[in-house]
């Protein structure tokens, strides 16, 4: 399709379906441990916090290679970088089937699909520059979180039935041969960029990555946006990996546990395919991130200290929706915010600072919880005050002034 001087292709879209697909089951397994702590914790003989360090590993790999995986994806394009992570995903995944009874191999094979996360989740704004129009690249760039949340929402429902049904061996060996045939798929069909750039060549330059990175923390406005994603971020890496404890105490079960985890990242799902088509159509970011935010935390408070299964479900729905949907539309307003640097950096800098206070928040809250019930009301009461203060901070952003050009027809 023809657009002024410049093309799009067909072929962004096989481009971006398969990008999604190898992020659909990299963050499958990333989660797959969360919704049956206590049931892996008697499986393997240890304690709910080396379950926990399944998912926790995630993050502390990803504090490490984050800024190495953005020079990479900016440096070499996305069938190195990001094939880097699809094959890291199909190995460790298929390794991780065939130890699943040894937690310390597990946990080995663990750290190799965490390796490989920060090239697959930094390249969303990325994959959407390079094969996208302007206009269109808030909506490419939630379509790489979209597959990010329907893995997590796979993981979460999925695995305490295979674990019910069958065992937790089982699980990680159906689990570990889909991994591999993913990744095959993403190297045959992947390529790094169109035969023509998608936009006009203002809207395609981007300053080295280093250079960038100096410049986007010398932006008032990015540094808040920084903090907002280190409170949200790192409370759905908490919420998430300590899902089935939050309600073990109140007597969820867990199949229940992983229904109602399920049903905060279907809400996220929506959020993530509505907030940025909204975002675009009134060509407004600020506005839609304040509301999120609020929302969220109003869903992390049903979350917290309601009991009745159905409230819960709704708690978690909201919660998930503004939360998660916000996500891509933070992304891709840090990118524009950041403009020249390139989109993997801050895409990887707003990632990055998630991941170092999910591990914070994990942690606390496993530290903080009633020694007794085994409840986690405090710990989250705090998360909710960090929430509030997000939402003050939010009131602080500004619009980006880089949007060259109006939303075109695919």
């Amino acid at each position: 399709m023809e657009q002024g001087q410049f093309r799009v292709y067909g072929y962004r879209w096989v481009v971006l379906s398969v990008f999604m697909l190898v992020i659909f089951m990299n963050q499958l397994s990333w989660i797959s441990f969360a919704p049956i702590t206590g049931p892996a914790a008697a499986f393997y003989g240890v304690a709910d916090l080396q379950i926990g360090l399944l998912s926790l590993v995630f993050m502390l790999v990803y504090i490490i290679i984050s800024v190495p995986a953005s020079w990479m994806i900016d440096s070499y394009g996305l069938r190195v970088s990001v094939g880097i992570g699809a094959a890291l995903t199909g190995v460790f995944g298929f390794m991780r089937g065939l130890v699943a009874d040894n937690y310390t191999l597990v946990l080995v094979a663990q750290i190799g699909l965490a390796v490989g996360q920060p090239f697959l989740l930094n390249a969303m704004t990325s994959v959407a520059a390079r094969w996208f129009p302007v206009g269109w690249r808030a909506i490419a760039a939630g379509m790489g979180s979209l597959a990010m949340y329907v893995g997590i929402a796979v993981g979460l429902v999925l695995t305490p039935y295979l674990t019910a049904n069958y065992d937790i061996i089982t699980m990680l060996m159906i689990y570990g041969v889909a991994s591999p045939v993913v990744a095959i798929i993403f190297f045959v069909f992947i390529k790094d960029r169109p035969p023509t750039p998608p936009c006009a060549p203002e809207d395609e330059e981007r300053s080295l990555v280093f250079e960038g990175f100096r410049d986007s923390l010398h932006q008032p406005t990015f540094i808040l946006l920084l903090v907002i994603f280190f409170v949200g971020l790192g409370v759905f890496n908490a919420v998430t990996t300590w899902i089935e404890d939050i309600l073990r105490p109140r007597n969820f079960s867990v199949i229940e546990a992983g229904h109602i985890g399920g049903i905060m990242i279907l809400g996220g799902i929506m959020g993530a395919l509505l907030v940025p088509l909204i975002a675009e159509h009134y060509n407004k970011r600020t506005p839609l991130i304040r509301v999120a935010i609020i929302g969220a935390t109003l869903g992390l408070i049903g979350v917290t200290f309601t009991a009745e299964y159905s409230l819960i479900i709704l708690a978690a729905f909201f919660f998930g929706f503004f939360l998660l949907g916000v996500g891509p539309l933070g992304f891709q307003y840090g990118a524009e915010i950041t403009y020249p640097a390139p989109e993997g950096m801050s895409n990887g800098l707003m990632l990055l600072v998630g991941q170092i206070s999910g591990v914070m928040f994990i942690l606390g809250m496993d530290s903080f919880k009633n020694p007794v019930t085994g409840s986690m009301s405090i710990p989250l009461s705090v998360l909710i005050g960090l929430m509030g203060v997000g939402i003050y901070l939010s009131f602080r952003l500004k619009e980006p002034e880089h949007q060259s050009e109006e939303k075109k027809e695919a």
